[in-house]
């Protein structure tokens, strides 16, 4: 009879711990979908604050202590004074300069956070008086990934908000794209800018298929459907028809570089070709030499600087895992681990009893 309640005990323990474990479960997606609206969320940070805070560490350890006791009176009047003209119209109508960042690959995929930043800055920027820096570092991609970032861009224009444009590695081909969607071009002296090109390029099998008696069949509809095909015969036409439409998109491109720098000689650069910071200067390719951090360093004083960033959301369930030490993607496995070590304790217990 002994055996039997232990057994019995043994079921209902086990029951409760299922049923916990599903609860567990429905409470993860519960918290999955209340999070599912709010993927995102906006970060701020005072570059001019920053600078304030690098400034003071190196005060506090390069000063005496009767130097660091007189500057901490100087801080404390400047620290009033900014609070007082905080409040006063003089500050209200100090330059703000928005800091965004696109570090390109060839999908453009940062285009989707891009453009959030750019809703999110255009909610409170003043026409013809704030002003956004970008920086920028992309050796280009696809077409319609980097048109796509260049129109994002061009929405600050058509707002009148001027846009400085940060090259410090690269801005090639879609990237040098992007930074002519912006009134001024400043890049690093090695920086590579230009490529102001077209590529397509793909694989051929249609001969080796045919060497190996292996049929293909690729069926359309529409002349030049498909012109260039990976497995099927290119064809003289089908070749023609593809280098016309590369010949249109680099017609299109240089239009667009024409319009936003019109005094490029397009002959001399338009030829797909690259060059350092300090030759795009000579080539009207680029209007100042300076690395980012430079270019906002001197601005400081001057104007308000924001560093603006979208971030994915920690959902519920990852800041309370995040509490425990866990991470959403391994939080399931120790949790199976417990839930089967406390099933063995268990059975063991009554097969002791």
């Amino acid at each position: 009879m002994t055996f039997w309640l232990d057994i019995a005990a043994f079921a209902l323990k086990a029951l409760l711990i299922v049923a916990a474990f599903g609860a567990v479960v429905g409470l993860v997606a519960s918290l999955k979908r209340r999070d599912s609206a709010r993927d995102c969320e906006i970060e701020v940070r005072s570059l001019n604050a920053r600078y304030d805070r690098m400034r003071d560490d190196l005060d506090e350890e390069i000063l005496d202590k009767k130097e660091r006791k007189a500057l901490a009176k100087a801080r404390k009047r400047e620290a009033n004074a900014r609070k007082r003209a905080a409040s006063g119209a003089e500050n209200a109508d100090k330059r703000r300069i928005f800091v965004l960042a696109f570090k390109g690959d060839p999908m453009a995929t940062s285009v989707e956070r891009l453009s959030q930043e750019i809703d999110a800055v255009l909610t409170v920027a003043r026409p013809e008086t704030d002003e956004v820096v970008l920086r920028l570092n992309s050796p280009g991609g696809t077409v319609t990934g980097y048109g796509l970032a260049a129109a994002e861009i061009g929405r600050f224009r058509a707002r009148k908000i001027k846009v400085t444009v940060c090259v410090d590695q690269v801005a090639a081909s879609g990237g040098y794209m992007m930074a002519c969607a912006g009134d001024r071009i400043v890049a690093a002296p090695f920086a590579l800018v230009g490529s102001i090109g077209v590529v397509a390029q793909t694989p051929n099998l249609h001969r080796f298929l045919k060497k190996n008696d292996i049929d293909y069949e690729e069926l359309t509809a529409g002349e030049f459907k498909r012109s260039i095909s990976v497995f099927g015969e290119i064809t003289p036409a089908g070749r023609e028809h593809a280098i016309g439409k590369i010949d249109d998109i680099h017609a299109a491109f240089k239009a667009f570089v024409a319009s936003r720098r019109p005094g490029v000689d397009l002959a001399k650069v338009a030829n797909g070709d690259v060059w350092l910071g300090g030759e795009a200067v000579g080539l009207g390719l680029v209007d100042a030499l300076a690395t980012g951090d430079e270019w906002l360093f001197g601005l400081k004083d001057e104007a308000r600087l924001f560093e603006v960033t979208i971030a994915a959301r920690k959902t519920l369930l990852q800041q309370a895992l995040g509490r425990l030490g866990f991470d959403e993607a391994s939080a399931l496995a120790p949790q199976g681990a417990a839930i089967a070590g406390a099933l063995a304790r268990a059975f063991g217990a009554a097969r002791r009893g």
